[in-house]
């Protein structure tokens, strides 16, 4: 986990309530800025990853909209915060925005409120399916990073104590980081908690500034102790080297396997998700770390494809993406025939 210590904090006047005056107690010696809107911040004289490092935000999040997922979780909650320390050069959240440092949102009662109308309004007993046998499960985490955020601002362990409490919906987020700090928080199986994996030395290339594979893979006994129920999200798969993807996950597989207990595999389930990439991101990556995008953008086996949002993007030709999954699912086979796959594409 990173120290982060913003020197300056940004806020809107609306963000100011008592969650926003906690979080700029925790930092007196930052420098404060009001801000018209959060989503447009004035010339910072950073680079890209400097405003990561030295720059918070505070705001109000006015689109409270849920989201039909289906993958991940059932919906996708209103986020609690934008952006991230970790500057992980395929990360979609990024390519949206020309700096994006971690954004709070400090209306958590709001935000909770609108999930507590929306799950209550769900049909229930709620059908299981491959998010959930029993609970309406709402991913938090999709904009941000949730570990990250948990030390920044008491409300997202609200928002996790609201779930935890709540007899029909269930939180669960993606995480890159490992913040021990979450150890002392009882979910009682009420959070779920993806630790991403990728083969080591590709994460040190394109997971940039976030934890190693080892610290995470090390950290899910310890999270599924805490009351955490635990999954892995094998997120992106990037192939690469003719056959030397496979080999690198069939070693990753092998860490995990000798690292968990038999009780942590018994509940441990994955999710799959095949890179996919962005034109405006694949440039800008030219300029700031270039030699991911040596794994990150290979013409030759991908195509062409415009997203809902109208961005430019690549994925794996959908032929040679058919054959990778079959490869993928016969590894996870062989090596963590324990793992349940609940989705991959």
């Amino acid at each position: 986990m990173p120290d982060f210590q913003p020197s300056v904090i940004l806020y809107t006047a609306d963000a100011m309530n008592q969650q926003g005056e906690a979080v700029l107690a925790q930092f007196p010696q930052a420098e404060t800025l009001e801000i018209k809107q959060h989503n447009r911040l004035p010339e910072l004289g950073m680079n890209h990853f400097k405003v990561k490092s030295d720059v918070l935000v505070l705001g109000k999040l006015k689109s409270q909209d849920i989201k039909w997922s289906g993958r991940s979780s059932d919906f996708i909650a209103p986020s609690l915060a934008n952006g991230c320390f970790g500057a992980c050069a395929y990360c979609y959240v990024d390519r949206h925005k020309k700096v994006n440092p971690i954004t709070l949102f400090t209306n958590v009662d709001e935000i909770m409120a609108t999930v507590d109308k929306h799950v209550m309004s769900q049909p229930w007993p709620k059908a299981a399916n491959q998010t959930d046998p029993d609970y309406y499960t709402y991913d938090i985490g999709c904009n941000s990073d949730i570990s990250l955020d948990y030390s920044l601002s008491d409300g997202v362990q609200q928002v996790l104590a609201f779930y935890r409490d709540h007899p029909r919906a269930k939180a669960t987020f993606a995480t890159k980081f490992v913040n021990r700090d979450m150890l002392d928080f009882d979910p009682k199986r009420k959070v779920r908690i993806r630790f991403s994996l990728l083969p080591p030395h590709v994460s040190k290339l394109v997971d940039v500034r976030t934890d190693s594979i080892e610290k995470r893979i090390a950290a899910i006994n310890d999270f599924y102790d805490a009351g955490y129920e635990v999954h892995v999200n094998f997120s992106p798969v990037i192939v690469y080297g003719g056959k030397e993807w496979r080999n690198d996950y069939r070693e990753l597989f092998r860490q995990l396997d000798s690292a968990l207990r038999p009780e942590v595999r018994e509940q441990l389930k994955c999710e799959v998700i095949f890179l996919t990439h962005n034109q405006g991101q694949h440039q800008a990556n030219l300029a700031i770390n270039p030699k991911a995008e040596e794994l990150l953008w290979v013409p030759e086996l991908q195509e062409s494809k415009v997203s809902q949002y109208g961005g430019w993007n690549i994925r794996y030709d959908h032929q040679l993406k058919s054959k990778m999954i079959a490869v993928f699912e016969r590894l996870v086979q062989d090596e963590i025939p324990w793992c349940q796959i609940r989705y991959i594409f």
